[in-house]
């Protein structure tokens, strides 16, 4: 996410959240740090980068709401806050599109905060992150153990890019990936780089909050984003900013005789599921 905060008339700094210190748990088990059974870190990672690859070309094919909401807070007041809903549809010829049908006035700039056409492509497009094969090679991809999310067993990875390529923004943190659907659960991290103003009070400073995503199963086949929260206190020249993001995807619903399900590389014939269905992991209370 990057947000602009208008501290005067003169210059603006970009919210940035901090570091990465602590990992986010909901229901986790403690990290188990031995070696896989019976296949590799490598397999895994190729395995799970070709399902995320048909999961981004699937979820293309589906409709979905989307609820945004953006707080600035002063302890547990809101200072300022910014939020949308929008309806992801496809028109007559198939084209996608975005229905917006709630957006009342922001009060962000209350606090000193105002959010570009940037800010808003990075909630649609970067905080529901995706890895594919098409992408895996521009990240270290470290693995770290297996753990228990809910009632999932995953595989962990620590992934950082490789390097920064021009203004290119990339995901920095860590990954669960099922180790029945080889799909990435969860994900916890930030945005990078960051860009900090050091001691010229006039630089512009891009810093991202830290923000947890979890998918949930749906038709039995893919793990699609439902829930994104971030919560961070983001150290920037002028001060402590209390920030905190929401984001719900809900009401996934394919999208006619557009929608290809496949799996295991394999086109699925309409109406038929994989045929193992484990059972969908468990959302933390909102």
């Amino acid at each position: 996410m990057r947000l602009f905060w208008r501290l005067g008339p003169r210059f603006s700094v970009l919210v940035l959240p901090a570091l990465l210190v602590a990992l986010a748990s909901a229901d986790e088990g403690p990290l188990d740090k031995s070696e896989p059974k019976g296949t590799t870190p490598e397999q895994i990672i190729t395995r799970f980068a070709a399902k995320e690859k048909e999961f981004k070309e699937a979820r293309d094919q589906y409709t979905y709401r989307q609820d945004v909401k953006v707080q600035v807070l002063d302890g547990d007041t809101v200072k300022g806050e910014y939020h949308e809903v929008f309806d992801v549809v496809f028109n007559d010829s198939g084209k996608r599109l975005e229905n917006v049908v709630f957006a009342p006035q922001s009060s962000l700039e209350q606090a000193g905060l105002s959010m570009d056409q940037g800010d808003v492509d990075d909630i649609r497009n970067r905080l529901p992150f995706v890895l594919t094969s098409d992408d895996v090679g521009e990240y270290n991809i470290l693995y770290v153990g297996q753990q228990q999310e809910d009632d999932l067993h995953c595989y962990v990875f620590d992934i950082a890019p490789k390097e920064i390529v021009g203004k290119k923004r990339y995901f920095q943190g860590r990954i669960w990936v099922d180790d029945r659907d080889f799909q990435i659960v969860k994900t916890y991290g930030k945005t990078v780089p960051q860009i900090y103003a050091g001691k010229k009070k006039n630089k512009e400073e891009h810093l991202y909050p830290s923000f947890t995503t979890w998918r949930e199963q749906i038709d039995n086949v893919y793990w699609f984003p439902t829930y994104t929260k971030a919560d961070d206190t983001l150290h920037f020249f002028s001060g402590d900013i209390h920030i905190r993001e929401i984001v719900k995807y809900q009401n996934y619903k394919k999208f006619g005789a557009r929608t290809r399900i496949t799996y295991e590389g394999k086109e699925l014939p309409p109406g038929e599921q994989k045929p193992t269905q484990p059972q969908a992991q468990q959302q933390p209370q909102k």
